[in-house]
């Protein structure tokens, strides 16, 4: 057996000259337990969230979107639509077109964006899975519905059950002025709505889903579009999928994945979870100066037997080493007790939800905190401790040949 680390062992199970050794010691590694448990609690409740939010997102983008990069429409045969398909691992393509409209229903009016979409836009976004009232229905035979963001229909009073007042939906008119009044200066139609969608509160106040071919010709478009959505088959790899799309589209257009259509929240969800865990870190520095206390006790403790080891002929090298695995010994304890009760904790959360994120009549899309354990969160926590473990026990082992020269000095 490692010698240093023997020793080691046998002064952290032992009975000190001083209970308050004993004490120290045990607030230490409780310490760095608690904070390590803390952790790996905190990094999983956020990667939990980030689940959440990127499911919901995932519900309304699609896997890869294709826009022009100069301008708001382009001719949809600019596109290889057909050479697209081909691609391998490709599985479903509508076209899109957006546009802001006023909404109309009754006295009430709301300005949202109405997003045409073709027959495959459930198979690639999988909103009809998000429906809060209604069916997720955009045409049947002749007869064109809209499905609204639950957040549009409560601002302007929308009524499934009515089926007297449709919505109507205004765009301005392509080449036209004022001068004729509002009625020459707007296009018009009107629609029954089907259902209502619930995602997320940006998408619910913005977005009014409606049948292609309405918006076309409530548009007065012919082959403008203003994106094309991919749907890719499950397991494919995206990313070679999207250099292959982004060979065939040009340089004229912007191809982005998921995550880069919603760039700017990843990076702020990434942040602030990072954020917090440097501040939790600053708390676990924090607590290991108790492992700083704790070994100076010891060392000051265990002077009688480090003379008597210098004079069996044991080194100052090997003499730190016994102290530096206590330290490490009393850290690596505490680390890996609070990553196992962080994980017990955070696994009774997924399977009970334990802790409510509100009332019994919130609103949230969840009723418990969202966790979600990642083997990085606990590789990169377990090294931040013993890093910060390892600095902390260096510095009294560091000093021990101060102690040893008074020890010299006393002519033990």
């Amino acid at each position: 057996m490692n010698f240093p680390f023997y020793i080691a062992r046998r002064y952290l199970v032992s009975k000190k000259t001083h209970n308050i050794i004993n004490i120290i010691s045990g607030i230490s590694l409780g310490g760095v337990m608690i904070c390590t448990m803390a952790l790996i609690i905190v990094m999983s409740v956020f990667g939990g969230f980030e689940k959440l939010v990127i499911s919901l997102f995932n519900a309304f983008n699609p896997d890869i979107l294709i826009t022009v990069k100069e301008g708001k429409t382009f001719d949809s045969k600019l596109l290889p639509e057909d050479r697209i398909r081909k691609v391998p691992g490709v599985r479903y393509l509508t076209e899109v077109i957006e546009e802001n409209a006023l909404v109309r229903y009754k006295e009430k009016q709301y300005i949202a964006t109405i997003k045409g979409v073709g027959e495959d836009y459930t198979k690639i976004s999988g909103l009809d899975t998000m429906m809060s009232e209604g069916k997720f229905i955009l045409q049947k035979g002749d007869q064109d519905f809209a499905v609204l963001g639950y957040g549009v229909a409560y601002y302007i009073g929308a009524n499934l059950e009515d089926y007297a007042n449709p919505v109507s939906i205004y765009v301005p008119r392509r080449n036209a002025g004022f001068t004729g009044g509002f009625e020459n200066a707007f296009n018009n139609d009107v629609i029954f709505p089907s259902g209502f969608f619930s995602v997320q509160q940006d998408f619910d106040v913005k977005y009014v889903i409606l049948p292609l071919r309405f918006v076309r010709k409530l548009l007065e478009y012919d082959r403008e579009i203003t994106g094309l959505e991919i749907g890719i088959a499950k397991g494919a790899d995206v990313g070679q999928i999207q250099q292959q799309i982004t060979r065939l589209a040009g340089n004229k257009f912007t191809v982005k994945n998921r995550f880069e259509q919603q760039a700017l929240l990843y990076k702020i969800m990434k942040s602030e979870k990072w954020a917090i865990f440097l501040i939790l870190t600053f708390i676990l520095i924090i607590a290991t100066f108790n492992v700083i206390g704790s070994l100076s006790m010891l060392i000051l403790d265990k002077k009688r037997d480090i003379a008597v080891l210098q004079c069996l002929g044991a080194s100052q090298k090997k003499v730190k080493r016994i102290f530096l695995a206590e330290g490490l010994l009393i850290t690596s304890i505490g680390a890996i007790t609070g990553l196992i009760l962080g994980a017990v904790i955070c696994f009774l959360q997924m399977k009970f939800g334990f802790v409510k994120l509100g009332s019994a009549n919130s609103t949230f899309v969840v009723d418990a905190y969202p966790v979600h354990m990642q083997a990085f969160d606990f590789v990169i926590v377990f090294f931040t401790v013993m890093l910060i473990s390892f600095l902390a026990t260096w510095y009294p082992v560091y000093n021990i040949k101060k102690i040893e020269t008074h020890i010299l000095n006393q002519r033990f």
